[in-house]
């Protein structure tokens, strides 16, 4: 159930098809490479994205955190890991259910190829706005 408390959207995912209400807010999120941090130890993946604000109706944009937890690798594809301004805009997540459940892969992809492969124990992720929205005259758009 979404959190907007404070106008601000928090979501939590334990399975695949929560996992896909996360995508849908982080549709046309942007981030850079470099705000992608993996704690081996932790086994944490966070992300700071800049998220349009699609359920606000549009036209603003909020910082936003991604944290996936239980994480046992991260493989990175057609990704400048060497390049931490390079700007990633993400179309997708989704869910790779491995033989023995409840792991696999989630895996984020990104305009132009690119997709992060977390390979995870279990499903435990979660979103949160972190910072007020502000406007923004930009909409995302797609080619068909």
């Amino acid at each position: 159930m979404p959190d907007v408390s404070r106008g601000r959207l928090k979501l939590r995912a334990e399975d695949a098809e929560d996992l896909s209400v996360i995508s849908a807010a982080l549709q046309d999120a942007v981030a850079k490479l470099g705000d992608v941090r993996f704690e081996a130890q932790g086994r944490l993946l966070t992300i700071l994205f800049n998220r349009y604000r699609w359920e606000a109706g549009g036209g603003s944009r909020v910082r936003s955190a991604l944290q996936l937890g239980s994480v046992e690798q991260v493989e990175a594809r057609r990704l400048r890991r060497d390049a931490p301004d390079a700007v990633v805009e993400l179309l997708a997540i989704t869910f790779e259910s491995d033989a023995e459940p409840p792991g696999g892969a989630v895996v984020l992809n990104f305009a132009g190829g690119g997709d992060l492969k977390v390979k995870v124990e279990c499903i435990e992720a979660v979103l949160a706005d972190v910072s007020e929205p502000w406007p923004t005259p930009r909409i995302p758009r797609h080619e068909t």
